[in-house]
């Protein structure tokens, strides 16, 4: 893209409430940054909808076996990645069900790669190493909304009839018109020209916590606001899960730990168990028949 067309984007243009953001004290800076940042949550309540449409989508496929899968570059990258990173330790799902790509693989996580974000194929080659199918859902991210390695990955993902959403910060983007489902919160332009790891990266970040977040409450993993399939792979983690049966049920904690224990830690069961009054193995199997749903499955108990 020529200069003049960068320029004409809003996530590139200048910000006429920061331009003197490098003479004022410290704290008239942050006031500065954090008055901007005000903007974000309203940019993001007006694709409240969108997104809803985009969760119940991707819950749909995930109950067909599919998996929610980010691509982007740079920061759009990362934070793909550090939202599905964060999915399995939260809600206890597979590392796979949740995955992200950057363009330049995990090097460019850590440092920017010249180059990976402007190819189209690398995206398809990444892709396509996955396996992708029509089950699965492909979310491109990328706040200029012109990255080429995401609209190529979107361009693939429609051809192998897997769901595409777009979540960028500029409206009529070209990857927002590849994707079936675009969400676009526009919060303007940046506190430093250009640099979208600030507002439209707190924006990206926002959506796509909704998106995970809202996918699993569908698939069950969330019993009232509590995360009730939780892993304790650690010592914080085990003393959560003791809480999260004492706040579900009203339990004690000895009592929590007693129950937990014949579950294996399992918390959803063993939630399920106190508050049904099952065994064990009547209690797994009425939530398997309510595909892991505790509401559901108390309603049909």
């Amino acid at each position: 893209m020529d200069n003049l067309k960068l320029k004409k984007l809003i996530t590139e243009s200048r910000n006429e409430n920061t331009m003197n953001i490098d003479t004022v004290s410290t704290l008239e800076m942050v006031k500065i940054i954090n008055n901007e940042d005000k903007k974000v949550a309203g940019a993001v309540e007006k694709e409240l909808p969108k997104i809803a449409i985009a969760i119940d989508s991707i819950a749909q496929r995930m109950h067909k076996g599919g998996r929610l899968i980010y691509i982007g570059a740079g920061t759009s990258g990362r934070l793909g990645i550090l939202d599905a990173s964060e999915c399995p330790p939260t809600f206890g799902i597979p590392e796979e069900l949740v995955q992200g790509i950057i363009a330049g693989g995990k090097e460019a996580i850590f440092r920017a790669i010249e180059g990976a974000e402007d190819s189209k194929q690398f995206a398809e080659s990444d892709l396509k190493s996955k396996g992708l199918t029509q089950n699965d859902t492909v979310v491109g991210i990328a706040a200029s909304g012109r990255t080429p390695y995401v609209i190529g990955g979107l361009e693939y993902a429609n051809e192998i009839g897997a769901l595409t959403i777009s979540v960028t910060c500029n409206a009529n983007s070209p990857v927002s018109a590849v994707a079936k489902i675009s969400i676009a919160p526009v919060v303007g332009a940046e506190v430093v020209t250009g640099s979208t790891r600030l507002k439209s990266g707190t924006a990206q970040k926002l959506v796509l916590n909704m998106l995970s977040t809202g996918a699993m409450i569908k698939l069950g993993k969330v019993y009232g606001n509590l995360m009730v399939d939780v892993k304790s792979t650690n010592e914080k983690l085990t003393q959560r899960a003791k809480l999260i049966v004492c706040e579900a049920t009203g339990i004690d904690i000895e009592e929590a730990t007693e129950v937990l224990s014949i579950t294996d830690f399992d918390v959803k069961l063993a939630i399920f168990m106190i508050l049904s009054k099952l065994n064990k193995e009547q209690a797994k199997i009425r939530l398997d028949l309510n595909k892991g749903y505790i509401a559901k499955a108390l309603k049909n108990n």
